[in-house]
């Protein structure tokens, strides 16, 4: 029996996610969350692999999101592409309808959305400092030889937790090195760390935002305990974490492409499985922006252009 859905798919710097939405019921009939190891592409072609594996689908629409959504559209032939902000809220607002801010930390990027009567208003990025993000938490893992889903769980233990710098990966890390030297507990390091980090967000990424609950925590970081109740502390608000906080970007992608109606999808993400497909770049030095020209290639054909500000090659003048 094939069933009728919608596809989401969030194409991140460091994870790739995937959900499949039931058409009927809006029920999530499989979703994948992977890490891209710098090939996106390859990451893409295991997660189909999974889907097409899991069932007989039907894709009525797709639409992908997150920083590699373009590149992911051009690879799936996908209907539609969104932006992080809006797939992130529609992810907490089928959850919590009444939802007022999200918290969202991801593998090298962070943000905050604020929402009021079910639409975004307000939203601020962190992409420069990746202090407190999902690759940083992995490499500070790596350097107190514990698991990354480990630290949250530690941390929670801790009554004294450590003073960590928070303002930037290097004065966390000399901090965390030095209180390792002189003996600090484990356990006290992690939750100094989680400490700090939830600080600097709060004061960067959530500076002159008016935080208002419900309040809902999205990304892979959000599995920490650790951050999740430095959250709380600092804000003096509960903080739910959204039953699918992985993958809410997907889910949000999905949940668009179900509101922009179902039709003849131009949906041809499986090709992925049965063809070899390459992205080549060269820089544009026609003009003063030089830019840096993708091109997507299947086997030796030329398929698209983009990441040309000027629509040069992308979207030729037909005259």
């Amino acid at each position: 029996m094939a069933f009728n859905v919608f596809l989401g798919i969030d194409v991140g710097s460091v994870t790739a996610k995937i959900v499949v939405l039931d058409a009927a019921d809006d029920t999530i009939h499989h979703s994948l969350y992977i890490r891209t190891h710098g090939d996106p592409i390859a990451a893409l072609r295991e997660g189909l692999h999974e889907i097409k594996a899991s069932g007989d689908y039907n894709v009525l629409s797709s639409c992908t999101t997150g920083s590699g959504r373009t590149l992911a559209a051009k690879l799936m032939g996908t209907d539609l592409i969104k932006n992080e902000i809006t797939t992130h809220t529609l992810a907490a607002l089928a959850i919590t309808p009444d939802i007022q801010t999200i918290l969202e930390i991801g593998g090298q990027d962070s943000k905050i959305i604020i929402v009021r009567d079910g639409y975004a208003i307000d939203f601020a990025m962190n992409n420069v400092c990746a202090a407190g993000t999902g690759s940083f938490l992995d490499q500070q893992a790596g350097r107190l030889g514990v698991k990354v889903e480990e630290m949250g769980e530690m941390a929670v233990t801790s009554d004294d937790p450590a003073t960590i710098s928070g303002r930037c990966t290097v004065f966390a890390e000399t901090d965390m090195i030095h209180k390792q030297q002189i003996g600090v507990a484990r356990d006290d390091i992690i939750a100094g760390l989680c400490k700090s980090l939830v600080r600097n967000y709060l004061a960067t990424v959530g500076r002159g935002k008016q935080i208002l609950g419900p309040v809902f925590f999205q990304g892979g970081v959000a599995a920490n305990k650790g951050i999740v109740r430095e959250f709380e502390k600092q804000l003096n608000l509960p903080v739910q974490v959204s039953e699918y906080f992985g993958v809410a970007g997907a889910y949000g992608a999905a949940i668009y492409a179900r509101k922009s109606g179902p039709g003849k999808s131009a949906f041809s993400g499986f090709d992925l499985l049965e063809n070899d497909y390459k992205v080549k770049t060269f820089t544009c030095r026609k003009c003063e922006e030089e830019c840096t020209v993708l091109q997507l290639m299947r086997e030796s054909q030329l398929l698209s252009f983009w990441n040309d500000r000027c629509g040069r090659y992308s979207n030729p003048d037909p005259q």
